[in-house]
């Protein structure tokens, strides 16, 4: 078996060098790094592009080319199709890969990269275009049989109308941006005194952020958990789920810690929603990598949430208990192979947690940018970190916070939570605060090392340190 599996590597290895010469990554930071790193073990040159301010990035430095787009505002440079399609052609390159945010789930842009003869790595416009607008999401989700939360049928036109649907469904309600994602424009709404300050200020925000100002609505589920399924499907019809991440560790709809696989999820519920992930995939004939987000109530039922249409920023959990390279299987899928593992045999092994490790206050969560004065990062058996960053380096204050993802990876859970407290305490970043002291409180919360929490931990739980008796006492890894 093992033979078999080197023999297919070395094979894909010469298909690929065969269908793309060289691939641009239109990101920057860690994820821009983390393409480069799966593009030079496959032998395909990289071309980086780069804004102003990230002239001296890592990414800059280990491309085989680099160009520069624009000025440090996201609008110039990284969201300029324009100036990143001449850099493609200019660079020969054959293909594009989007990483995540940016341009990654934008359907005009992999149109226009079809135009000009330009593999874009990721799924087909159609199937961006579907599961971008959520209010079509419901309904595809809905028509393939999967359950959907209570809510409008599709956008909501008027205050008159979304308090004529909320008082159908009973308060509290939550108003959603139909072109959103990522928390923004999102507003829950606990009576019909809140409704039309929320409604207009999630119309607002909608507009600025999305460039598209519909809203929907759905009943608001208090205290559920947010579960995503992580999906590869090829191009030939082949579709397989890598199982389930738990990210209910979040704030104002962001992220913070992610793990797999989750707590919450016994093995029938966990097939049931395995495949219901794949039923929302298939509707949208979709390939490449993506993820299905569920929410579950206190009673055990799951929800469809939205389809994201990218890599994750959390995709390194999934990577570290299944041992799949999920951006490898992205750029083969892209390239027309089919996938070399069907569902039977994908293996959960283990237990896997990530932190974000953002350039931020911990104690308001105000952005920190700034010089990088000293970097250190954690290492030793089971620990992986993907960043950008360096000692000297600058967080710049034009993109996300996001400075480093510091992922374990354990027999158990309780192993893991003890190894994320040791990799936090052996982890340096100098010159600028990070939000590393509230991942260690909430390593040490005892809700949290229960598995008992949900998306409302961030403000229902004290995270100060709690007694001893909360401390973990497994061995860090029995390898």
């Amino acid at each position: 078996m093992r033979r078999t599996s080197c023999l297919t590597l070395r094979i894909t290895h010469y298909v690929l060098l065969a269908m793309f010469n060289k691939v641009l990554i239109a990101n920057r930071g860690e994820i821009a790094l983390r393409i480069i790193l799966a593009c030079k073990e496959l032998g395909i040159r990289t071309v980086a592009v780069f804004s102003e301010a990230d002239r001296h990035s890592l990414p800059v430095r280990f491309a085989d080319e680099e160009v520069c787009i624009g000025p440090p505002e996201s609008l110039g440079s990284y969201l300029n199709i324009p100036n990143i399609i001449s850099a493609a052609e200019v660079t020969g390159a054959d293909a594009i890969h989007p990483g995540y945010g940016f341009l990654s789930e934008n359907a005009n842009f992999a149109e226009i990269c079809e135009t000009c003869h330009i593999k874009f790595i990721g799924p087909s416009p159609h199937a961006i275009r579907m599961m971008g607008d959520k209010a079509m999401a419901r309904k595809i989700a809905a028509d393939a049989g999967v359950p959907i939360i209570p809510g409008s049928e599709g956008v909501v036109e008027t205050e008159e109308e979304a308090l004529r649907i909320a008082e159908q469904l009973g308060f509290p309600v939550i108003l959603k941006a139909a072109a959103g994602g990522g928390g923004k424009g999102m507003r829950v709404v606990h009576n019909s005194g809140e409704l039309s300050t929320a409604f207009r200020m999630a119309q607002r925000e909608a507009q600025n952020t999305f460039g598209a100002s519909e809203i929907y609505l759905e009943k608001y589920l208090e205290r559920p958990r947010h579960i995503e399924f992580q999906i590869l499907a090829d191009e030939q019809g082949n579709m397989i789920h890598l199982g389930e991440r738990e990210c209910s560790i979040q704030r104002r709809h962001q992220k913070i810690l992610e793990e797999a696989p989750s707590t919450r999820l016994d093995p029938d519920l966990r097939t049931q929603m395995g495949e219901a992930a794949l039923k929302v995939a298939s509707a949208v004939n979709y390939w490449n990598a993506g993820t299905v987000e569920f929410l579950i109530d206190r009673h055990g039922r799951f929800y469809f949430l939205e389809m994201n249409t990218r890599v994750q920023v959390e995709h390194p959990v999934t990577e570290m208990i299944t041992g799949l390279d999920i951006v490898f299987m992205q750029i083969r899928i892209a390239a027309g192979r089919e996938l070399t593992i069907k569902q039977e045999q994908v293996e959960i092994r283990g237990h896997s947690i990530e932190c974000r490790i953002n350039a931020e206050d911990p104690s308001n969560f105000m952005p920190s940018p700034g010089r990088v004065t000293a970097f250190h990062t954690p290492s030793g058996p089971g620990v992986r970190v993907d960043t950008a960053a360096y000692a000297e380096g600058v967080i710049s204050p034009y993109y996300d916070s996001m400075i480093a993802k510091v992922i374990v990876h354990s027999p158990t859970r309780k192993a893991a939570i003890s190894r994320m407290r040791r990799a936090l305490e052996m982890m340096i970043v100098e010159g600028i605060k990070t939000n590393i002291p509230l991942h260690y409180k909430i390593l040490q919360d005892e809700d949290f090392i229960n598995g008992d929490y949900d998306t409302n931990f961030m403000t229902r739980y004290d995270l100060r340190p709690r007694s001893r008796s909360a401390s973990i006492s497994e061995p860090v890894a029995r390898f």
